[in-house]
């Protein structure tokens, strides 16, 4: 995480909210209000814009928004954050969050402190961080299927409850291990504070540039969380027929049927992510709210 050397004082400003709810409504309306007293220039994601009409503000859809924008802020949870991460990383264009969710990893403004926070960014008083992405394809004959992308987690899984799948994990064209497990998630060191770490992953600071593997409920005792870097190049070949069809979620929220026989290919997305924080982010701080640590004996 680095205070840019020559700061960008982003005139074109791109909006993406959380749909259905009236907390959002309200922080995108003072959002709109505070662009146009500091005569910014901006473009609202269209199913919001459509959810919020009256705003002075042109609709865009998101590849539009990713072409014009030169900062886009992201209104509402995590979740919120990672669609538009998925949808925007291949422009180039940071993320800037305001908290209208629960945990707030990665939208960290908090909407009491929007107004002033937005205004430090826009006079260069920020910190950017690159976090990077996962990309997965699935294979059949030999053929490119469907493709995805992830900001926190690839996850194979059987999707049926209480159930097992069968795989052979490749890094890098070695074979590492086979496994009969519930299935594997594949996270990033930003996706090590979500689904990962309620497996059992570790928390990895996200400057480092890892893949954490976590096997879920896996039969054998023997397996354990694996970490390897993240230009590492992951095959993972499904099993037998096992009666029901499993799946890969990507972030949760996209899902992708997957065949006996398929291979799954997961690698490092090739455009990174930016994401802003204000000039006093904490990763700890934020580790030692949103999870409970204690803090100071003294305290």
């Amino acid at each position: 995480m680095t205070k840019p050397e020559h700061t960008q004082s982003f005139e074109r400003i791109g909006i993406v909210g959380r749909l259905d709810s009236d907390s959002v409504v309200d922080s995108v309306r003072r959002l709109t209000h505070l662009l146009s007293e500091l005569n910014r220039a901006c473009r609202i994601d269209l199913p919001l814009a459509e959810a919020i009409p009256g705003l002075n503000c042109e609709a865009l859809d998101r590849p539009g928004l990713g072409q014009w924008a030169d900062l886009i802020i992201v209104v509402g949870g995590d979740g919120t954050l990672l669609g538009a991460a998925r949808d925007l990383a291949e422009f180039n264009v940071p993320l800037l969050g305001i908290n209208r969710g629960r945990l707030g990893f990665l939208t960290d403004i908090m909407p009491v402190e929007m107004e002033q926070k937005v205004r430090d960014v826009f006079s260069g008083r920020y910190v950017i961080e690159n976090r990077f992405l996962l990309q997965a394809s699935i294979i059949r004959h030999g053929k490119v299927l469907e493709t995805g992308r992830a900001l926190n987690d690839v996850v194979l899984h059987s999707g049926q409850s209480i159930r097992m799948i069968e795989f052979e994990l490749y890094i890098n064209g070695q074979f590492v291990y086979s496994q009969r497990s519930d299935g594997l998630i594949v996270s990033t060191p930003t996706g090590s504070t979500a689904y990962a770490l309620s497996a059992g992953g570790p928390l990895v600071h996200p400057s480092l540039d890892t893949m954490i593997l976590v096997p879920m409920f896996p039969h054998s005792l023997n397996n354990r969380p694996l970490v390897v870097g993240a230009d590492a190049n992951l095959s993972i070949q499904l099993g037998e027929d096992h009666g029901f069809e499993p799946q890969i979620s990507f972030d949760a929220q996209h899902h992708i049927a997957i065949a006996p026989g398929d291979e799954l290919r997961i690698s490092r997305f090739p455009q990174a992510l930016r994401l802003l924080h204000p000039e006093d982010h904490n990763y700890y701080e934020i580790c030692r709210t949103k999870l409970g640590w204690g803090n100071r004996l003294e305290d």
